[in-house]
């Protein structure tokens, strides 16, 4: 693995090594031990989207590993002033060790990664997540001990997130069932390269049908950005797709609900759900540091 673009771009046992060095590296931070593996190796990070988790997790990380992380916003940039992507990625491979990006265009982070002699990492495009489903492979092996054999439901728009978690599922042997309005579903290309990796996917129109005996449920915004333009259409298609205490009684008892955040409780996830003793959204959000740390160390290190 030379870039991570999407979750393809793993396999099975890269993934589990990841996970295992995650896990080691979390129980390091609690107990303050440090390591300088990344010592003065600089990390680019581009972001053309508004971000929290992304940005200051691989800050944080780059920091813990003792590198730098250096906030590089195309606006500020010769690409805001028309220079390519490919131009762009041959001169910050001569001056880093490592790109993320955090890009509206799956195309541009591709771009990226043809062009450098460096690693790039995609930290968001519209087509996939796969730094966020390596953290939430870490939090369901925390909560379920296991991987295999467990049922994932994803409800809602099947979005960039939806992409890489099929993925994730196919790989590492675990049902995924995804419930979308028409219209809505995942990428057909994702789901036909998820069955062709051995996976069990399900597209259904139907919640309950997904959510049942699930050991994890999913949710996402559903108004991303980028869709702003479509809010009032979203919503009306995407209302009976909330997670709520009702749909959660679908699922297995000790089921776990997952959000990537930022949330919009009362719209995809009801409040009651996202501060219940399901909801496992913020070690979510804590093991994306941990996950993204195994991540660097093993392309940087």
């Amino acid at each position: 693995m030379k870039h991570l673009i999407s979750m393809a771009d793993l396999t099975h046992d890269e993934v589990v090594e990841l996970l295992d060095m995650a896990e080691d590296l979390k129980e390091k931070r609690l107990r303050g031990k440090v390591t300088d593996l990344l010592k003065n190796k600089s990390l680019g990070m581009i972001f053309e989207k508004s971000s929290t988790r992304t940005r200051v997790s691989f800050e944080v990380a780059m920091c813990d590993l003792g590198g730098h992380g250096l906030y590089l916003n195309p606006r500020d940039m010769q690409l805001g002033r028309g220079e390519t992507v490919s131009d762009t990625s041959e001169v910050l491979s001569r001056y880093l060790y490592g790109i993320i990006a955090r890009v509206y265009s799956h195309e541009t982070v591709k771009q990226l990664a043809e062009h450098s002699s460096i690693p790039v990492i995609n930290a968001l495009s519209d087509k996939e997540h796969p730094c966020q489903i390596l953290a939430d492979l870490l939090t369901i092996r925390e909560y379920k001990t296991k991987l295999s054999g467990l049922k994932y439901a994803w409800v809602g728009d099947g979005n960039n997130v939806c992409n890489s978690a099929i993925i994730g599922c196919a790989l590492m042997d675990m049902e995924a069932a995804v419930a979308c309005p028409p219209g809505y579903e995942p990428d057909e290309d994702i789901v036909e390269l998820a069955r062709e990796l051995g996976g069990n996917i399900t597209i259904t129109n139907d919640p309950a049908e997904a959510a049942k005996d699930a050991d994890i449920i999913y949710a996402d915004v559903w108004v991303s950005m980028g869709d702003e333009d479509e809010r009032e259409k979203r919503l009306k298609d995407l209302a009976p797709y909330q997670i709520n205490s009702e749909l959660v009684e679908q699922a297995k008892p000790d089921v776990i609900v997952m959000h990537c955040l930022p949330a919009h409780r009362g719209e995809e996830i009801s409040a009651e759900v996202m501060d219940g003793p399901h909801s496992v959204v913020f070690d979510q959000a804590e093991n994306r540091l941990h996950a993204q740390k195994a991540l660097l160390l093993k392309l940087l290190a």
